[in-house]
């Protein structure tokens, strides 16, 4: 990817107040949206059983992705575009259609597999597609160089902007979970020349998470997946092809457990990071 000029801290603290401040906005204008018509479809009741409203996710999708066009350097900036709209727009296609009572069992990669050879494309695999494609489009667009090196680091964006953006959905299970996810994955891919694509995202992140862990609004598929293809990209800048490898290993073993193993459950179960869970939710 071309790195271009690298950005001061300075800067990344304006991205960053910049992404929470279009994510507080954008939260004050989907709580007019959801005591409205508009707002029903958005509806929904969380793990508690309390109301909220899933417009929590387009609020993050569209904060996150525009800022993070701008801290992006400029050779990644029209792959920013194209995953965070896609994978926003594809999961808020899921999080509305995937709702519908026929689909109820459409989840995780067997349901998907189990709808498509009865006959029928859910909503999940509509958006594992889009997801897929917009990544690797991606990588298309920030190709390094030519011939079998390539198609490797082809490879890995691809796996890493897809892998990542399903990864933090399948965390989005808890009040502030996913949120507080991208916060730790975006602070900590702050430096480097590409690291002000994360700095938006961050700010982002941390403007809905009051309001999802205070169970206002929830951030669904279409946050979750928007913020995760955006993380998946910065991760795919990163110059050691070894260490894109290892984490596209990681994600993708972490993804296949999800399959066999409840992430709430082991969180729950393990002392720390059942208290980092909880930090900041209100009682059940």
């Amino acid at each position: 990817m071309t790195a271009g000029r690298r950005l001061t801290p300075q800067r990344r603290l304006a991205l960053a107040a910049g992404g929470a401040l279009a994510a507080r906005a954008g939260l004050a204008a989907a709580a007019g949206i959801a005591v409205g018509p508009a707002g029903q479809r958005w509806a929904r009741t969380n793990y508690a059983r309390r109301p909220v409203t899933l417009l929590g996710g387009p609020v993050l999708a569209a904060a996150a992705t525009g800022s993070a066009v701008l801290g992006a350097p400029a050779g990644t900036r029209a792959a920013v575009v194209v995953v965070g709209t896609v994978a926003g727009l594809v999961g808020g296609y899921d999080d509305l259609a995937g709702a519908r009572p026929e689909q109820a069992g459409d989840k995780g990669l067997a349901g998907h597999l189990a709808a498509l050879r009865a006959g029928r494309v859910s909503a999940g695999a509509v958006k594992i597609a889009g997801i897929g494609a917009a990544a690797a489009v991606a990588a298309v667009l920030t190709r390094r160089g030519t011939g079998a090196g390539a198609l490797v680091d082809g490879v890995l964006t691809t796996g890493l902007v897809a892998g990542t953006a399903n990864l933090l959905n399948l965390l989005d299970l808890r009040p502030g979970r996913a949120a507080k996810i991208t916060v730790l994955l975006a602070s900590a891919t702050l430096g480097g020349p590409a690291g002000g694509l994360s700095a938006g995202p961050l700010g982002a992140a941390l403007g809905v998470l009051p309001a999802d862990l205070g169970e206002q609004v929830m951030l669904g598929d279409c946050g979750a997946n928007a913020a995760g293809a955006l993380l998946g990209l910065r991760l795919a800048a990163l110059p050691s092809r070894a260490g894109r490898a290892g984490l596209l290993g990681v994600v993708t073993a972490l993804t296949l457990a999800s399959e066999k193993v409840s992430f709430t459950r082991v969180i729950e179960s393990t002392p720390g990071l059942r208290k980092f869970d909880r930090l900041g939710r209100r009682t059940p």
